[in-house]
């Protein structure tokens, strides 16, 4: 197998797990913190609202588009170009009552008319979420990504025990709540589209997570009388290079559907680039450490169950 890391590195992942683990409790802190003050901006998707596709047959700017619409008393609206350059096609999304959006093609149709002949333009396609459903497909949304959460832990606790289930569904949890926090923070819609690359994002990083703790597994019955520090360590070194190279390889397509493909999937790939690298990060910088954690606590248990000294836990002893 190609390696970029020499099968002699020994980068101290494990002696530094306390600062790692600082990082990421201060970015999810302030995920949480821009949840709470500002909100993710739901598409229409979940709050409900009006998608239309528009193509003209000559040239118009998404700016004169846009005046004209809002002249005509339209608000919230949001344009995206689809196509290439020149293709003059555009993708129309607003909100509004569950009454209006029902005529939304017309209302967009009557608008354009007052302007231009009918043969100048096309409506292509019109899509309408009551805001009722907007809000079922949002919980609904949410509860797939916890029962995607729950399936991971239940796959991990048979597959190795329980003290890796813990690891890696907090992994998983970071690398949602941080992709998140950044959407948030940015104001990108939230759609049914970001939805699946976060769930997306949530299977790419158990892959990397597994590979990482398939290693750790096989080092810790190769060399028993290692402490789990160096063992996991040194896993996570021979695992960097298969890291390094499945991350790159994915995040160059990534980047290049960003960069050339267009307008409907350019916020899908910028999620999974954000994702990409916050799932890397968690695989080698956060699973582990908790693993570490996990395993200490359960052997100071084991002391104090078998010795009945209650200092082992950091208590004081009775008098």
């Amino acid at each position: 197998m190609l390696e970029i890391i020499p099968k002699n590195t020994n980068f101290d992942f494990v002696g530094k797990r306390k600062l790692w683990m600082s990082l990421s409790v201060l970015f999810i802190f302030a995920s949480v913190v821009l949840w709470i003050t500002k909100g993710p901006n739901y598409g229409i998707d979940f709050s409900g609202g009006a998608e239309v596709q528009l193509k003209f047959h000559k040239t118009e700017s998404m700016g004169d588009l846009r005046k004209t619409l809002e002249d005509a008393g339209f608000k919230n609206l949001m344009i995206q170009s689809l196509g290439a350059e020149g293709d003059n096609q555009f993708l129309v999304k607003f909100r509004g009552d569950e009454a209006g959006l029902q005529q939304a093609g017309k209302k967009v149709d009557d608008t354009l008319l007052k302007t231009m002949s009918k043969s100048d333009f096309e409506l292509q396609r019109v899509d309408v979420v009551g805001p009722q459903a907007g809000g079922e497909l949002r919980k609904s949304g949410f509860l797939s990504m916890f029962y995607t959460l729950l399936c991971i832990l239940i796959y991990v606790w048979i597959r190795f025990d329980y003290r890796y289930s813990p690891g890696a569904i907090l992994a998983l949890v970071h690398d949602a709540m941080i992709t998140i926090g950044i959407f948030i923070l940015l104001q990108k819609e939230f759609s049914l589209q970001i939805l699946a690359a976060i769930l997306t994002i949530i299977g790419y990083s158990n892959n990397d997570t597994i590979i990482v703790f398939d290693r750790i597994r096989e080092t810790v019955k190769a060399y028993p009388n290692r402490s789990l520090e160096e063992n996991i360590n040194r896993s996570v070194n021979e695992t960097l290079s298969r890291t390094i190279l499945t991350s790159g390889c994915t995040l160059l397509v990534v980047v290049a559907l960003m960069i050339y493909g267009g307008g409907v999937i350019h916020d899908f790939a910028f999620t999974m680039c954000i994702g990409i690298v916050v799932g890397t990060y968690s695989s080698v910088f956060i699973a582990s450490p908790i693993l570490i954690w996990l395993t200490h606590l359960q052997e100071k248990r084991e002391r104090a169950a078998k010795y009945g000294d209650r200092a082992v836990l950091g208590g004081k002893s009775a008098s």
